[in-house]
């Protein structure tokens, strides 16, 4: 029989490289799907390998072919790597080409500020990233354990890493599978696959050959792979693929690319574009005007060199790092590890949590959960008959049984003689006990529900026994399916009593039972799962639940933890569709079930090209694919290893509640860039605009290149308490995402006002302070130098105490200093500066910089300008804000 064709490609578009490993991943499940097919021996042959194993040179050959059993992880950066890929980012570019510039100029000053600026903020990013970064770096590598291998006919113990396909593997409770593998012999075996399909349940395995017609290579009963973990029972397998040819290794082999660009990246460098085109507008335009209008080309070039250092943003990498630092701290305190600063935006920034099921919603673990006689009604008979089933069998206890035990306070006689025992099996698929019990022997059945009913005649109601007659079997069938419908994984008991003189029985006695009733198992809800889905919701975050278990399971967990929900889709439905198919369908519901990792990337995907900024949050393998081109990659401490490597955000507790906590901070991290931004922007083009004009009909300079660079320094320095700064509770309540056509909006209408006071100060330092007298017949040139120093100390003051000011103007969609007070570190820091500013003029410094003291009368007029600029611009900052929103 030929085998399945592999799995679909993902939706969206691969490269060569992509296309080539998906072709290899697909050759590896062919092989292994037609290695099941087989029987034992047919399968020991196709791999040439022998009851005794592989021989010395066989293994040799087959680690040349093979190579070792190694998954690989993303390349680990050096120092000198990892500040080269920051000095990537845009903006430094832009910076550090300023920074050369100035240097070729011979203008030290400006290129030692920026070069200052640049080494302290990716300086700063590096340090607080490579430092929580280092909570993960030591993180146990999941296949390098030792594993039990049958060679040359005897059993010897070796490295994970060294195992070749052909080895006999033999598997043990609680030993980690080291590489996908064909079962050859099973005993009461069951495994853990939730860390690559999501599903908590534990899954039977046997070594009988598989139907593989129809069946995805996960589902193949006879099949184990790497990473999953034996929870019962004994086995031996002969391993058929390792290294990057296992499901774990395929999908490990995805992450080693680079990550896609983020929300907060795309917005970084969308900002830094638009300063980049308007400083090269700008520059250019003053540069000609200048040169122009006073004939100077040489000092045209350096105040158009003082106003591109003057439009560029120094501060913002700055910034942008003591933001980021400050969130991920305080992150931390709340048991939260931020691998990469930049996540802490992104977290903010989400409008929808993907999340895995098991183990973020649920508990990830299987409780019992209900014990019920045939009419669903609670029995401590059916419990106590559970009980000594598990409690007396002497093969491995699973997940399950263990379950069962737990309930020790059971009022249950231990002291029962056991009389004989039916193993599992999986023709059966139930095993029993027989125990002494009140004066007869009872063979207590334990198993599946359609195989329990196979072996029943009766059932029971409280005290009473009735004959099962096919249309009672029906009814009672019925509160079963119920069970099975609200998500439960049900196991049937039953009974049946036989004289004292019976002492060996077998499954022949297994026939003419009694139904007693079911218990039901369910990996339950965290307690604080449906409070943190509704305090997402609060904060204008949707959560989908995308995941690879069964969809009456996730139903079930959906309705206990409140999240609405229409239709669940499963991964069939995703077979077939395109793009804009699957973005409706995954925008419009909120539950996927039975998904493979491709197709929750995908979905992923999908949302993010409707605009979506999109977390998710997991904790398997079949997790990893989708942290990493999620916006923003959370992943727990004790997640596989691959899924902790693509994580952005590791939370120290399995909770949803500290997600909250996690949006909140982003949203105040966001907050307080976006306040910089814009009033960095706003002031700049303001100020840009003011000097366009005077450049032109000025007969000197506005203002000389060693005043714009002192003015952009002092502004820079007012703003270093912005990361301090409050947040108002209104912004935190919707998600926060970049809009540069808002940026660019809001720079254009506010930044104009900054210059009509600006004009109205080259009109009052003109007319009212005579400083036209410059251009006036007869004026000496100490005269005219003295108005033109005046001019500039006028300009110069008005300038950094008007955009100082207006810092807290921007601040608050709120009435400053009255519903809206800023932080006290901000306050200190636009005081001082602001008080700075004023002295400078009366400083001993004040001849290197061209400033002369200012006439008493002239404060009078600033303060006049100054309540004018904040009132006007408040009133325009609303109007904004109604028109285009809050951000």
């Amino acid at each position: 029989m030929s085998p399945t064709k592999p799995p679909s490609r993902s939706f969206s578009q691969r490269g060569s490289q992509a296309e080539g490993s998906a072709a290899a991943a697909a050759e590896s499940q062919n092989k292994l799907i037609g290695i099941c097919g087989k029987s034992c021996g047919d399968a020991l042959d196709a791999l040439g390998a022998g009851a005794g194993g592989l021989s010395q040179d066989q293994v040799e050959r087959a680690l040349e072919e093979f190579g070792p059993n190694d998954i690989s992880h993303r390349r680990k950066l050096g120092f000198f790597g990892e500040i080269l890929e920051r000095c990537r980012n845009p903006l430094v570019i832009q910076l550090l080409i300023i920074c050369i510039v100035s240097v070729c100029m011979g203008d030290l000053r400006s290129a030692t500020v920026v070069g200052a600026m640049l080494v302290l903020s990716v300086g700063l990013a590096y340090f607080q990233e490579h430092r929580s970064g280092q909570a993960v770096e030591k993180l146990r590598e999941m296949v390098q354990t030792q594993c039990l291998v049958t060679r040359d006919g005897a059993e010897c113990e070796i490295p994970a890493s060294e195992i070749v396909p052909g080895d006999i593997v033999t598997l043990q409770a609680g030993a980690i599978i080291p590489a996908d593998l064909r079962l050859i012999a099973a005993k009461d075996f069951f495994v853990s696959q939730s860390s690559l399909t999501g599903e908590s349940m534990p899954v039977e395995k046997n070594s009988e050959p598989a139907e593989i017609s129809g069946r995805g290579v996960i589902e193949l009963p006879n099949a184990c792979f790497q990473g999953s973990n034996v929870l019962s029972g004994s086995a031996r397998g002969v391993v058929v693929n390792t290294g990057l040819r296992t499901q774990f290794g395929s999908i490990s082999e995805k992450l080693s690319g680079s990550r896609v660009q983020t929300s907060f990246d795309r917005g970084i460098a969308g900002f830094t574009w638009l300063m980049i085109r308007f400083m090269v507008v700008m520059v250019s335009v003053v540069f000609l005007i200048v040169g122009l209008t006073k004939g100077n080309w040489a000092e045209a070039l350096l105040f158009s060199l003082s106003v591109a250092v003057g439009l560029t943003p120094e501060m913002l990498p700055m910034i942008v790092a003591v933001n980021l630092s400050k969130g991920a701290m305080a992150m931390s305190k709340k048991k939260v590890i931020v691998k990469r600063l930049n996540s802490i935006q992104n977290f903010g920034a989400i409008d929808i949590l993907c999340t895995d099921k098991t183990g973020t919603l649920t508990q990830d673990r299987v409780i019992l959960e209900k014990h019920v006689d045939v009419t669903n009604r609670e029995s401590d008979d059916v419990l106590r008959y559970a009980y000594m089933n598990s409690y007396y069998q002497t093969g491995l206890r699973n997940l399950l049984d263990r379950s069962v035990l737990s309930h020790s306070d059971l009022d249950v006689d231990r002291d029962c003689r056991k009389v004989d025992e039916i193993p599992f099996d999986f023709q059966r698929k139930r095993m029993s006990v027989v125990v002494d019990y009140e004066s007869d022997h009872v063979l207590i059945c334990k198993g599946a529900v359609e195989d329990i009913y196979k072996a029943c005649t009766h059932y029971q109601v409280d005290d009473e026994i009735h004959v099962m007659i096919d249309l009672i079997k029906s009814d009672l069938l019925e509160e079963y399916e119920e069970l099975s419908r609200d998500g439960y994984r049900v196991l049937g008991i039953a009974y049946r009593e036989f004289p004292q003189t019976k002492q060996v029985f077998s499954v022949a006695d297994e026939c003419d039972l009694i139904l007693l009733g079911y218990i039901a198992f369910l990996d339950p809800p965290k307690e604080s799962a449906a409070k943190a889905i509704a305090s997402l919701k609060h904060y204008g975050v949707a959560t989908k639940i995308l995941t690879g278990d069964n969809a009456l399971v996730t139903k079930k967990i959906c309705k206990d933890v409140d999240l609405e929900f229409g239709e669940v889709i499963s991964g069939d439905q995703l077979i077939g569709l395109g793009e804009d198919e699957l973005g409706i369908l995954a925008e419009n519901n909120n539950v996927f079930a039975r998904l493979t990792p491709s197709q929750k990337e995908s979905i992923i995907l999908a949302l993010q090209k409707r605009g979506h900024v999109v977390g998710y949050m997991g904790d398997g393998i079949n997790d990893a694919p989708s942290m990493r081109v999620s916006d923003v990659g959370i992943s727990v401490d004790t997640a596989v290893d691959v899924a902790k490597e693509s994580a952005d955000i590791i939370l120290l507790e399995k909770s949803l509640m500290v997600l909250e906590d996690g949006i909140i901070e982003g949203r105040k991290v966001f907050g307080n860039i976006i306040k910089y931004i814009r009033m960095g922007a706003s002031s700049n083009f303001g100020n840009m605009f003011s000097v366009v004009g005077g450049s032109y009909f000025l007969p000197f300079l506005p203002m000389a290149p060693i005043q714009v660079l002192v003015n952009n320094l002092l502004y820079d320095a007012s703003q270093v308490g912005i990361p301090s700064d409050h947040v108002d509770p209104e912004y935190l309540l919707t998600p926060r995402k970049w809009n540069i056509g808002n940026i660019q909006r809001f720079m254009i209408q506010i930044g104009p006002i900054s210059s009509i006071f600006d004009y109205a100060t080259f009109f009052l330092m003109l007319y009212f302070f005579n400083c036209i007298l410059f251009s006036a017949a007869g004026t000496s040139a100490a005269d005219k130098a003295y108005y033109e120093r005046l001019f500039h100390t006028g300009w110069f003051v008005e300038s950094i105490l008007t955009q100082t000011l207006i810092v807290h103007i921007i601040r608050t969609r709120k009435i400053p200093f009255f519903q809206s007070i800023a932080s006290p570190f901000l306050l200190l820091t636009t005081a001082v500066v602001m008080s700075i500013g004023a002295w400078l003029p009366y400083s001993p410094v004040a001849h290197y910089l061209g400033l002369v003291p200012l006439p008493g009368i002239y404060w009078l007029w600033i303060l006049l300008f100054l309540v004018c600029y904040s009132v006007l611009t408040h009133f325009v900052k609303v109007a904004f804000h109604k028109k285009h929103g809050i951000d």
